[in-house]
């Protein structure tokens, strides 16, 4: 089963995401991380209370910040897996490179990775953000990489079996 959980910041998403998975398997379970974490004090406090939420939830992370169907080669062969997330992805595939990746390659590269992850789990849950509806004016490449996370939110939502969306901290089901 695939399972996407969107929701804007601090909405509740990623406590949903692990509630999720958690029901759907008790044994051991694969937390992908996809964000670098670099010496940011704010990312790293993030990472440290997401961490000590799953601390005893079973979980074995897997830290995979770009081409997402690599992480397959870190699991057995149970996978029960929890996807956090694709707007990180997004970014990390489409600016950490020598160049901008164009939108299409960053879609394209992003949704075929997780398909292939999909295919290969027993169970996925994917989060990913929701980013808009600020009405804010942004550079040209954040508007690409806006444009791109929508495009991948569309088919991701496509191939999800179900989708939730976390508005304050409640699971509200959108498909």
């Amino acid at each position: 089963m695939t399972i996407l959980i969107l929701g804007g910041s601090a909405s509740g998403k990623s406590k949903i995401a692990e509630d999720t998975i958690c029901s759907l398997c008790s044994s051991r379970k694969y937390y992908i991380a996809t964000m670098k974490v670099g010496n940011d004090e704010e990312n790293i406090e993030r990472v440290a209370k997401h961490r000590e939420q799953r601390r005893e939830k079973n979980f074995v992370t897997i830290e995979c910040p770009s081409n997402i169907e690599n992480a397959l080669k870190e699991m057995d062969t149970q996978k029960n897996v929890l996807l956090e997330c694709v707007s990180n992805l997004t970014a990390n595939e489409m600016f950490f490179g020598t160049e901008i990746t164009s939108i299409e390659d960053t879609v394209n590269n992003v949704v075929n990775g997780i398909k292939t992850l999909a295919k290969e789990c027993d169970n996925l849950v994917i989060v990913s953000n929701n980013i808009f509806e600020s009405g804010s004016e942004y550079d040209e490449s954040t508007r690409d990489y806006i444009k791109a996370l929508g495009q991948i939110n569309r088919e991701l939502i496509d191939v999800s079996d179900e989708a939730y969306e976390a508005v304050v901290g409640i699971k509200v089901r959108i498909k």
